[in-house]
């Protein structure tokens, strides 16, 4: 077992798709000679060749053409959006074609595309860098939004993303490439074999895709949170412990589909939440899983479900992006904010 990163993850994953299927291709700007900017790609093009990890000029839209009309050709595109915000000059040919072609021909012809995107802030970018952009990805009918936020997820996930009929946008969170995590590559790749053979089943039986994880169980109050964020809602839920507060952290993974059952459940458990997303607040992720907590959780909560997200400004300069992106002590300041005087509704109260 060795130290394994988020980017050797991505990576692995990469190599292990092309490796199982000849119909996998990767492209975009500087994945192929240079290996991308975060490294993501390198050695792909030695290994498997110019045909099957290739550069494209520099031009979203382009690369979100090619990858629709090669997937028309029976190819499994894989493309790299080099930086959140750089995609999207890409997004009508996403939102009109990429989203709607399933639903176009009735199903008639899948559209196997994953679309690698970097995003989120925590590495002192500037504007046009650290976009949080997940919201019009999810917004969009017909695209898939996965965020992983562990380097097994990584893993794990965009073997899945890959192997799915339907789009995906790969949202990979940048200040996450450089964690590392205890595993063995043989493991996670046997997990995904294993994982794979009951998600197809479960695909085959109607069951949805999409399944959050809690990745801390607490008793007094729920963070749910995804990608880049759910690090900074463990570091919180250390420190609240440390005040005596129990908190449960949720990890979403997906964005659309969403996990509602794993979320509420979680949230009817402990009768108090808090939502956490790097992006700005209005009309975002944040808003839609607040609406969704505060409808299906109602006669469990002893205090309003209560959000913790960017400003809703343009993306900072890299010397106040720490005071613009969701930090432990802002976390820390809504968990205070919750009314500690009432106690969660249970269902036996409610009966």
């Amino acid at each position: 077992m060795a130290a394994l990163t988020f980017a050797a993850a991505l990576n692995a994953a990469l190599a292990d798709e092309l490796a199982a299927d000849p119909t996998v291709v990767v492209f975009g700007e500087d994945v192929g000679t240079l290996g991308g900017v975060f490294r993501i790609t390198d050695g792909l093009t030695e290994r498997f060749g110019e045909e099957r990890c290739f550069d494209t000029p520099l031009a979203e839209s382009g690369i979100a053409g090619l990858g629709v009309g090669m997937a028309l050709g029976g190819a499994r595109p894989v493309m790299e959006m080099q930086f959140d915000a750089f995609a999207y000059p890409a997004f009508e040919q996403i939102a009109s074609h990429l989203a709607k072609m399933r639903n176009r021909t009735r199903g008639a012809v899948p559209m196997p595309v994953t679309v690698r995107i970097p995003y989120g802030g925590g590495i002192g970018g500037v504007e046009h860098h650290c976009d949080s952009s997940e919201s019009y990805y999810a917004h969009t009918p017909g695209l898939k939004v996965y965020t992983p936020a562990s380097v097994q997820d990584a893993y794990l996930m965009l073997r899945e993303a890959i192997r799915l009929d339907d789009p995906v946008v790969f949202m990979e969170p940048k200040r996450l490439y450089w964690t590392r995590a205890e595993l063995d590559l043989e493991d996670l790749r046997a997990e995904f074999e294993r994982r794979w053979a009951r998600l197809s089943e479960a695909a085959a039986s109607g069951t949805p895709w999409a399944r959050a994880a809690v990745v801390r169980e607490g008793t007094d109050v729920t963070l749910v949170s995804y990608g880049p964020s759910v690090q900074t809602c463990l570091a919180a839920a250390e420190a609240a412990a440390a005040e005596g507060v129990s908190v449960e952290v949720v990890d979403l993974r997906t964005l659309n589909p969403l996990d509602e059952d794993t979320m509420a459940a979680s949230v009817a458990r402990t009768g108090r939440a808090v939502v956490v997303a790097e992006p700005q607040g209005f009309a975002s992720v944040a808003s839609e899983l607040v609406a969704r907590l505060q409808q299906r959780c109602f006669h469990f909560l002893a205090a309003p479900v209560l959000r913790v997200t960017g400003w809703d400004i343009p993306y900072p300069a890299p010397k106040l992006e720490e005071h613009h992106l969701p930090s432990v002590d802002r976390i820390l300041d809504a968990v205070d904010d919750l009314n500690w005087g009432l106690d969660p509704v249970t269902e036996e109260a409610r009966a």
